[in-house]
């Protein structure tokens, strides 16, 4: 996200359980654990099965990098975004949200080049999809879902750029919410938020899930989608302002969705779990904000970027989609 990040390492850590229902998700008494550190800001998790590793990527460094059980974490792409910009421009010049898609190729929601990318993790031949809308370059790709047609939904706020809504560098009048398809198509599917981040469509693709890391408004919405993916509609289904005005650090960024519906979200305070109507499961605190997540290990952890550190939450096997 990159809105959200705090000096130096917060110290807490703990999951923290707000109903029994976790207990089916996650095994009484687990805990969350370092596995990774010495990042600028920890982003865009992704487990690959086909090598049996974590990549992660570190937006201002710009860099992603590969963890492995037993090896730790080493640098598997740099520059991950664009080479050779100006500070004074850009803020986060490296790749931000990772995926994969139906042929195992990495997509790469790029921040600094301002484009949804596809890499070839064997040939590492890197294409741009798409980096515009309307015949204007996008703002800065931030998050992105793949569905089950190939089709990419991704958020495309201005963290990536210095200034925000104010650069120069911005064409987009808008913050918004896209879909690509295979064929090239490219739809704005809300321009109306501040500031879109994380991104995850439900099990059966009838929901989309966005969240919205604006400060005055921290939310996460949720879009019905008729047959082509296009929004019905959509209404608030968490609202954040009550939790930040705690003092909690963070805000709504990223997020996943297992396979019974279950919602693994970022939300003031740590990373969230919670049913699908938003009622709370269980917190994971970190004393500090905390990005994104994703699912491996075969069902069996969840990793989470929280600042400057990664962590690894066993889950119990067969639970997670």
């Amino acid at each position: 996200m990159g809105a959200a990040r705090a000096a130096g390492t917060p110290t807490e850590l703990r999951l923290r359980r707000l109903s029994p229902a976790l207990d089916k998700m996650v095994a009484p008494g687990a805990q969350p654990q370092v596995i990774a550190t010495g990042i600028k800001w920890a982003e865009g998790p992704l487990w690959v099965p086909a090598g049996g590793f974590l990549l992660f990527s570190d937006p201002p460094a710009n860099r992603v990098r590969r963890w492995r059980p037993g090896h730790g974490a080493t640098i598997f792409l740099e520059p991950s975004g664009a080479a050779g910009t100006d500070p004074k421009l850009v803020r986060e010049p490296g790749a931000n949200g990772l995926a994969l898609d139906r042929h195992g190729r990495l997509l790469i929601a790029d921040s600094g080049g301002r484009s949804i990318d596809r890499f070839d993790l064997g040939s590492r031949r890197r294409v741009a999809l798409a980096d515009r809308y309307a015949g204007k370059r996008f703002n800065s790709p931030n998050d992105l879902h793949v569905a089950r047609d190939g089709s990419i939904y991704f958020t495309d706020p201005p963290y990536g750029l210095a200034g925000g809504d104010s650069s120069s560098l911005k064409e987009q009048p808008v913050n918004g919410v896209y879909r690509w398809r295979p064929d090239g198509e490219v739809a704005l599917l809300d321009g109306s938020l501040t500031r879109p981040n994380g991104i995850a469509l439900s099990p059966d693709e009838r929901r989309l899930y966005v969240s919205v890391s604006d400060e005055a408004a921290p939310r996460i919405m949720v879009y019905d989608l008729d047959a082509r993916g296009h929004p019905r509609g959509s209404r608030v289904l968490l609202d954040a302002k009550a939790m930040a005005g705690t003092g909690a650090p963070g805000l709504p960024d990223g997020m996943k969705v297992a396979r019974d519906g279950t919602l693994v979200c970022s939300v003031p305070g740590g990373m969230m779990f919670m049913t699908p109507e938003a009622e709370p499961l269980g917190l994971v605190e970190t004393g500090g904000p905390i990005a994104n997540c994703a699912f491996g290990e075969r069902g069996r952890a969840l990793f989470m970027t929280a600042n400057d550190r990664v962590l690894h939450l066993p889950l119990r096997a067969g639970w997670q989609g």
